[in-house]
């Protein structure tokens, strides 16, 4: 299985990109494409810039989802929706091909320091991303991460871990049985 894994921040210490390298240890086992939506950084989207052409980076965007098996993601939240950097590039590769996600299957995440865990960007995800092509099979939301997570050990709240790892192995057997 070809796993595309990344954070929807630009922030070079983001958290998000943290939650998704700890969920990668438990698939070891597969092939992962971890991403940093830097090496996508494109001019702020706008239609006068559509009808003089698309990035170069929008359709290497595209092509990594398409290359993939299944997605995982942690969308950084900023003023309850997507990092600026995330929308730019979804902006972009939403005008080539709608189903930006391609029906692959997904496990989407967010975390923030506050106690709502990035609750706002997940709900609009949620809401949003199957219409974009994002078959999602599991969510998982960590509140006030720098209480919950340490970057040397992972995850270190007892029932926030045990959650997250029963939705892992959940989103594997959905995902297998998709095969």
């Amino acid at each position: 299985m070809k796993i595309l894994a990344f954070a929807g921040s630009s922030s070079s210490t983001s958290i998000n990109r943290e939650l998704v390298k700890f969920v990668l240890k438990d698939f070891k086992e597969e092939k992962i494409n971890l991403i940093d939506l830097n090496d996508f950084t494109m001019p702020v989207f706008s239609v006068d810039l559509e009808k003089k052409g698309f990035p170069d980076e929008a359709h290497k965007f595209l092509k990594v989802i398409e290359e993939c098996d299944v997605i995982i993601c942690s969308l950084a939240e900023h003023n309850r929706s997507y990092s600026a950097a995330f929308k730019n590039v979804f902006d972009w590769a939403s005008r080539i091909n709608v189903k930006v996600f391609q029906n692959k299957p997904m496990l989407l995440m967010s975390t923030s320091p506050g106690g709502y865990g990035g609750g706002n960007v997940m709900n609009t995800a949620k809401t949003f991303f199957p219409q974009f092509g994002a078959d999602i099979k599991e969510t998982f939301s960590l509140s006030k991460f720098y209480e919950n997570f340490d970057l040397e050990s992972g995850l270190i709240n007892p029932e926030m871990l045990n959650d997250l790892k029963t939705k892992i192995e959940n989103f594997k057997k959905l995902v297998k049985t998709e095969d």
